[in-house]
């Protein structure tokens, strides 16, 4: 078994066991149902992931296991997801960093590998000399597969507070300046957590 945690990508996302493997929810202009795969186009998710990585650096974080997607979060600047500016709440600063959405493979669910992400997405932040991350939380209980965002109760577990009230939809904020998790070795945490086998997908054919 090889576990790790790496950058995500584009060639990530079609190993994703989700909805999500072609959702341009974030990366969309115009206004969309907030629910994952309200609007899926593959080919302009590779052109967005290139032009990021060119532009910014790598915008996410995933978990593997020998090549198969645990989980992953993705983050970038708020100006890469102009769905952002849809949002009730309004969005925050363009060049301010934003964590648009974590989802985790069903058969890893409810071991920590939420929380190990988080916090691998909040350390290459740190590194990158931001001072804060912003995050749209969803507010009541929901099944997280199909939420292009992230659990109001776990984002306030790991620090976050709320910047801008909503009722469905807050927006949330973390101080990067004082963390406590950046000296954690992740990838060894990662080798610790114990998940059943996990299923193995069929590889998608392209035709």
């Amino acid at each position: 078994m090889s576990r790790r945690l790496t950058g995500l990508a584009a060639a990530d996302m079609p190993k994703v066991d989700h909805v999500c493997a072609g959702c341009m929810f974030w990366e969309s202009v115009e206004l969309q149902e907030i629910v994952c795969g309200s609007t899926c186009d593959p080919s302009a998710q590779r052109d967005w992931f290139a032009s990021v990585h060119e532009q910014w650096g790598e915008c996410g974080r995933v978990a593997l296991d020998d090549g198969q997607v645990l989980g992953f979060i993705k983050y970038a600047p708020t100006g890469y997801f102009p769905q952002a500016r849809h949002m009730p709440t309004g969005a925050p600063d363009a060049d301010a960093a934003l964590i648009a959405c974590l989802h985790i493979h069903d058969d890893a669910r409810s071991r920590g590998l939420g929380r190990l992400l988080l916090q691998a997405a909040l350390k290459d932040l740190h590194s990158r000399r931001e001072r804060r991350v912003y995050a749209y939380a969803l507010a009541r209980k929901a099944d997280m597969r199909a939420v292009p965002m992230v659990g109001m109760e776990f984002l306030l577990r790991h620090g976050f507070t709320v910047d801008r009230p909503h009722p469905h939809y807050p927006l949330m904020r973390l101080d990067l300046r004082s963390l406590a998790v950046l000296g954690e070795n992740l990838e060894g945490v990662l080798e610790s957590l114990r998940f059943p086998l996990l299923r193995r997908l069929p590889t998608p054919s392209i035709e």
